[in-house]
């Protein structure tokens, strides 16, 4: 992740993207217990995002790096790592307010524990809603808070089948 970490903070001063964080199950991690996840997601603002071939910069970059494409993803070290652009509101809001933390040594931006919860609410898989039950029972969110940035992003009525499948049934 170190690796990663500096590629993605030199593609950052080389203009290559705009701003990055860490989300989906490795930003997870920052937040509860260690997850099963073959990729690192990373969440990328793009200089021209209205491009066709929007992720060609990137590629381009972290070829003349040395970094080799691994199906949808690039290797960076040991992480097969997927660049998404920004795709939503939600997840602008997500990149914009994503923490910078220390990662031995190496600042690494990850987006925040609600937004997660609220990203993967909205994608609404299996593995996303254990992904909400995870940062709930952590403790890193709460439904409260999850309630608010849902419904800011217009997605009450996806955490209410939620919390009506998987709160409310348990309480």
């Amino acid at each position: 992740m170190q690796e990663l970490a500096r590629l993605l903070a030199e593609m950052q001063q080389a203009g290559v993207i705009q701003a990055y964080a860490l989300f989906g199950a490795t930003a997870q991690m920052r937040y509860t217990e260690p997850v099963a996840t073959i990729d690192a997601d990373v969440l990328v603002a793009l200089p021209h995002p209205e491009r066709m071939d929007v992720l060609s910069d990137v590629y381009s970059y972290c070829a003349l790096k040395g970094y080799s494409p691994d199906g949808e993803a690039i290797r960076v070290g040991g992480w097969p790592t997927q660049f998404v652009p920004v795709f939503s509101p939600l997840t602008q809001e997500a990149l914009d307010q994503a923490e910078t933390v220390d990662f031995e040594g190496v600042a690494l931006r990850v987006v925040r524990a609600e937004h997660l919860a609220v990203i993967a609410l909205s994608v609404g898989r299996a593995k996303d809603w254990a992904r909400v039950l995870a940062l709930l029972e952590s403790g890193s969110v709460d439904g409260d808070g999850i309630q608010r940035l849902a419904g800011r992003h217009g997605l009450t009525a996806s955490w209410q089948r939620f919390k009506t499948r998987f709160i409310d049934e348990q309480g």
